[in-house]
C-alpha cells in the first residue's frame, strides 16, 4: 500500500485528500460522506489533520486507521509538537506502527493559546524538526533515546510542511532543506493560488534537493490547493494566514460576483479554483487538496 503510494509521489500522479476530523466522538459520519461521493476513486490517498487550531477534535491516528480500513487506500496521519512530548511522540508511533499507520506529517502545530479549551498549554519541545528526527531513529530500530526496540518497527514514510509563499523566496528554500535533512520525502506546501508561485516552489524544491545531495537526501513537493468559493475566505486568508498569498485578481473577481449574488459568487469562485487545479495538476501533478470537509466540493475539483 505504501510502496505504491511513494512510487506514485516519485513518478506518476499523486493526489491527496485532506479530512478534518470532527468535534465528535465519531469519525465514521465523515467516511460515509467520502464513500458516498466516489472520492475513494479519485485520490490516491488521503490525510487527517491532529487538532487544527488547536480546537478539541477526534484523534488523528484513530481517524487514520478508520480511513484505511474502510478504503484500503494509505492515510497520511498529522502529528503535532504542539499536545506530545518526546514519550508521547514515540509511543503514539509505536502503537500506530503496529496497526499500518505509518505515512506521518510532522507538524509543529498552532499554539494553544488560539485553544478552545481553558487554559490549555503547549508542549512544543521542539519543533516538527524533532519528530522527522523520531522517525528516522525509529527506522534505524531504536528510539530517539538510541536504544534499539526488541523487534524493529515497520518503515515510517515522514511527510512535512512549508509555506507556499515568502518575501525573501531563500527562506523556504532554508526551511526544505531543513526538513530534507531530517528525513522528508515529501514536503507540503500551504494553499498555492498562482502558477508562477508554484513554478518558484519547484525551483526552490530542485535547488534544496541538490543542497541535500551529498547526504544522498531528497523529497518530493506537493502542491496545495484550498479552493476558494466566498470572497471573505479569500480575505482572511490574504490578510490573516502567513505564508499564503491570494492573487489581487481573485479577491477582486470575487468582490465584483459578491455584489451580484451568492450564487455568482460561488460560481466564479469555483471556477477560478477549478481552472487552478487543472492548471497546477499539468505542471506538477503532486497534489494536497484541502476543502475543509466540504466533500462535495472536492468531489467536483477532482472530476
Amino acid at each position: 500500500m505504501f510502496d505504491t503510494l511513494i512510487n506514485k509521489l516519485l513518478h506518476d500522479t499523486y493526489i491527496t485528500l485532506e479530512t478534518t476530523p470532527s468535534h465528535s466522538p465519531q469519525f465514521t459520519p465523515i467516511v460515509d460522506k467520502i464513500e458516498a461521493l466516489g472520492l475513494r476513486n479519485l485520490v490516491d490517498a488521503f490525510s487527517t489533520t491532529d487538532n487544527p487550531l488547536a480546537k478539541l477534535k477526534y484523534n488523528a491516528l484513530f481517524a487514520a486507521k478508520i480511513l484505511q480500513d474502510r478504503f484500503n487506500k494509505p492515510v497520511i496521519a498529522t502529528m503535532s509538537m504542539r499536545d506530545r512530548n518526546k514519550i508521547a511522540l514515540q509511543s503514539d508511533l509505536l502503537g500506530a506502527n503496529e496497526i499500518d499507520i505509518r505515512a506521518i506529517l510532522a507538524l509543529t502545530g498552532d499554539p494553544a493559546s488560539i485553544s478552545d479549551q481553558p487554559n490549555a498549554k503547549g508542549v512544543f519541545e521542539a519543533d516538527s524538526g524533532l519528530l522527522l528526527e523520531i522517525i528516522s531513529a525509529f527506522n534505524s530500530g531504536m528510539s530517539y533515546a538510541g536504544k534499539p526496540f526488541t523487534q524493529k518497527p515497520q518503515e515510517i514514510y515522514p511527510f512535512a510542511v512549508v509555506n507556499s509563499f515568502a518575501r525573501n523566496p531563500k527562506t523556504l528554500q532554508k526551511k526544505m532543506v531543513k526538513k530534507i535533512n531530517n528525513g522528508a520525502i515529501g514536503i507540503i506546501t500551504q494553499p498555492v493560488y498562482d502558477v508562477e508561485n508554484a513554478k518558484l516552489l519547484l525551483e526552490l524544491k530542485v535547488a534544496a534537493n541538490k543542497e541535500c545531495s551529498s547526504e544522498h537526501k531528497s523529497a518530493e513537493l506537493i502542491l496545495g490547493l484550498f479552493p476558494i468559493t466566498k470572497l471573505r475566505t479569500a480575505q482572511f486568508l490574504s490578510a490573516h494566514v502567513p505564508g499564503i498569498h491570494v492573487p489581487k485578481v481573485w479577491i477582486e473577481a470575487l468582490r465584483v460576483a459578491n455584489a451580484k449574488s451568492p450564487e455568482e459568487e460561488y460560481k466564479v469562485g469555483f471556477e477560478l479554483s477549478k481552472n487552478l487545479f487543472d492548471e497546477l495538476k499539468a505542471l506538477h501533478p503532486k497534489l494536497h487538496l484541502m476543502t475543509a470537509n466540504q466533500f462535495q466540493l472536492a468531489h467536483d475539483i477532482l472530476v
